[in-house]
């Protein structure tokens, strides 16, 4: 060749590493090294980027920029911090980054997308934050990735806040933004606001434009209208993904349309050519099972040629818990145990279904198993942000300022919907006690205290936004739902599930979720 050999690999291994042959990259690295050849500051951040795409450890690499005496560079030095944030090894990539003796908006972008890629949500928004006190004007890629911690993190007020520093830096015209800002928008409960951005939006030829809104919609209890953004998308041209029709089958879960998911579910491939994975079969199991058609949920899992996940046996699990079928819930959750045999949620799930039908003797057992093998289920919990301060709640959480208080709300409004006719379904109590005991704890649960910590804290006329980290049991559904007419309020509740808005008696999900 006519030119250098040093300059002719850095050519090559750059190449294939943005056509995505990073083994190749790599190769030719070892090659060029081999020949005695010296890595510089152009041929290590494409060497990194492979390596970290290819979940390779960074370390050898890092050693060798070292020795090259390549550590100040600033553009290796960024390929650095954004390998290790690929890598999931945040305290590596905050090490190098506070090391660096110059940052720009590369290096902080590449730190942001790091942990919010890894769903370090409330990590990724301190960097955010860290960046604009800093002086350095974020780029679209900055942007994007705080507004889906912003989602991550259900920071609604925040996310307002990063949209208008978008608008202010014109940064809100770029395609990734505006996908964001959909997301953010539908995964905070602002449905409207996704909406009005979606419908701003100059192109929208990107399937995941139109995915953010469809699944936005069916997540919001609006399933009807998802399939009809769907149909408007085949319209424009704008093909759907695999991720979309994640997205329409939940739809069709959440609003009971089995006909429609069924037809859904058929197009994949023979319209479309897309073959369904595990997350669509889980779809389909849900759907199926929440209409009650458990047996014809089994035959398609029997007749499945994709390698099923746990997920699949979970969804089916549940529809077991809801339908009250022990045999085949205990099947489903023997096919958990076989593909993750530390996941607690057959434990939980098989718990609460012995308990609604009064097996305590069998609630005893399952709990028994799930401490002998040292296995332990998520803590439930509920949170509400009020003037900028997120406050948490766990079950008969007394570890809040404002307790007494709180507590003198949960009384009172237990007491006031109570005289609306709200009797409550002690068979949603996971405890073997008395109806008076199990009455009560069902008034403690997180989401109950926290929808009392709102209405004391929450002015009227805003609405009041909880989110659970789990499903929102069917009694703290009803109760709450009564609470919202008593108080006259609207409260939006989003669980593990799904969001629902209450409000006048009624809840956006039409008790159906």
């Amino acid at each position: 060749m006519v030119v250098p050999p040093g300059v002719a690999y850095n050519a090559a291994i750059s190449r294939c590493s943005r056509a995505g042959l990073h083994p190749r990259a790599l190769a030719l690295l070892h090659e060029m090294r081999a020949r005695g050849l010296h890595a510089d500051e152009y041929t290590l951040p494409s060497a990194l980027n492979s390596a970290a795409l290819l979940r390779l450890p960074a370390d050898a690499l890092h050693s060798l920029l070292l020795r090259a005496g390549l550590a100040a560079h600033l553009h290796v030095a960024n390929a650095l911090v954004d390998a290790y944030a690929k890598l999931s090894r945040h305290g590596a990539a905050r090490a190098v980054f506070d090391e660096m003796p110059r940052r720009d908006v590369v290096s902080w972008t590449s730190l942001l997308t790091g942990l919010a890629r890894s769903r370090s949500h409330d990590s990724a928004l301190q960097v955010f934050r860290d960046m604009v006190a800093a002086g350095v004007g974020p780029d679209e890629f900055a942007v994007a990735a705080a507004l889906s911690s912003c989602a991550g993190a259900t920071a609604l007020e925040l996310g307002r806040s990063v949209h208008a520093a978008a608008v202010r830096l014109a940064l809100d015209p770029f395609l990734s933004v505006g996908n964001s800002l959909v997301s953010m928008y539908a995964k905070t409960g602002s449905l409207g606001e996704a909406k009005m951005v979606f419908d701003a939006m100059r192109v929208r030829c990107d399937p995941i434009t139109w995915t953010a809104l469809i699944v936005g919609y069916a997540q919001n209890g609006r399933g009807r209208e998802s399939l009809e953004i769907y149909g408007e998308m085949v319209r424009s041209g704008c093909r759907p993904d695999y991720i979309t029709f994640i997205g329409l089958l939940f739809a069709c879960s959440h609003a009971g349309l089995v006909d429609a998911g069924r037809a859904h579910f058929r197009s994949m491939q023979a319209d479309h050519g897309i073959a369904p994975g595990p997350d669509h079969y889980a779809c389909m199991v849900d759907l199926l099972g929440r209409a009650g058609r458990l047996d014809e949920a089994m035959d398609l899992l029997n007749r499945s040629t994709t390698r099923l996940d746990a997920t699949v046996w979970k969804a089916l699990l549940a529809a077991c818990r809801t339908h009250r079928n022990a045999e085949l819930a205990e099947h489903a959750a023997g096919m958990v145990w076989r593909l993750d045999p530390t996941d607690a949620v057959p434990y939980v799930m098989l718990s609460n279904l012995y308990s609604r039908a009064g097996r305590w003797g069998d609630v005893a057992r399952v709990r028994t198993s799930m401490k002998a093998r040292g296995i332990t289920k998520e803590p439930g919990c509920s949170w509400v942000v009020a003037n900028g301060v997120t406050h948490l709640f766990y079950v008969e959480d007394r570890g809040h300022p404002r307790a007494a208080e709180i507590y003198r709300k949960a009384e009172e409004m237990t007491e006031r919907i109570r005289g609306q006719g709200y009797v409550a379904d002690t068979a949603w109590a996971l405890q073997d006690e008395g109806p008076e005991g199990r009455e009560k704890g069902l008034a403690h649960h997180s989401e109950r205290l926290a929808v009392a910590f709102g209405l004391l804290a929450v002015p009227a006329g805003a609405p009041i936004r909880v989110f659970k980290n789990l499903r929102v049991c069917g009694d703290c559904h009803a109760a709450i739902k009564m609470v919202a007419q008593a108080y006259g309020r609207e409260i939006v509740l989003r669980d593990a599930n799904c969001f629902h808005h209450m409000k006048d008696g009624a809840c956006s999900c039409g008790d159906y979720w």
